[in-house]
């Protein structure tokens, strides 16, 4: 079951029901899983909980650290730096982001990569930088029209080009 209705087309944040993921939140209780504390930092983070999702994203990576596959860290530490982007560390995750993105592509994890990419763009756009937002999200389409995402993530990407393009045009107009 999907908790993202959409994103809002102007933050790019998701939009979610929050008695849903609180529901959810609530049944994932204390579970210890890699699957399950990714899952909570989510939410936590999405209901704007983002203390506590920082700490438990920590745990997180820590815990893919010891006892996942590359790949499961990757993901875990992009989910860390979504938390320190919206707690507004933008250096901290365009730097943890760039080096995930680098790693994936280098492996030849187009779809890790791409997940990496747009939030590295993220970063950038909530940074007021849409120049190099608009450069990452087209770098993230590229890499999932290339690993052949969904139509639902390809379009989610296109409408992040487009509030970069028009927050840049609004820059320049200004």
């Amino acid at each position: 079951m999907s908790y993202i209705h959409g994103y809002d087309p102007d933050t790019l944040r998701e939009q979610i029901d929050p008695r849903q993921c609180k529901e959810r939140l609530e049944e994932i209780g204390e579970q210890r899983s890699l699957a399950a504390l990714l899952e909570r930092v989510w939410l936590l983070k999405v209901l704007d909980r983002l203390e506590d999702s920082l700490v438990v994203s920590e745990q997180s990576v820590r815990l893919a650290r010891m006892a996942g596959t590359r790949k499961d860290l990757l993901r875990a530490r992009i989910l860390h730096a979504s938390v320190l982007q919206q707690r507004r560390a933008f250096a901290a995750a365009e730097q943890e982001l760039t080096t995930c993105a680098e790693e994936a592509e280098g492996q030849g994890w187009g779809a890790i990569a791409a997940f990496a990419y747009e939030h590295r763009g993220k970063v950038h756009y909530d940074a007021e930088d849409y120049e190099s937002a608009r450069t990452d999200f087209k770098r993230a389409l590229f890499l999932r029209q290339d690993s052949g995402a969904s139509d639902k993530q390809l379009e989610s990407t296109l409408q992040a080009i487009d509030a970069a393009d028009r927050r840049r045009a609004r820059a320049v107009a200004s």
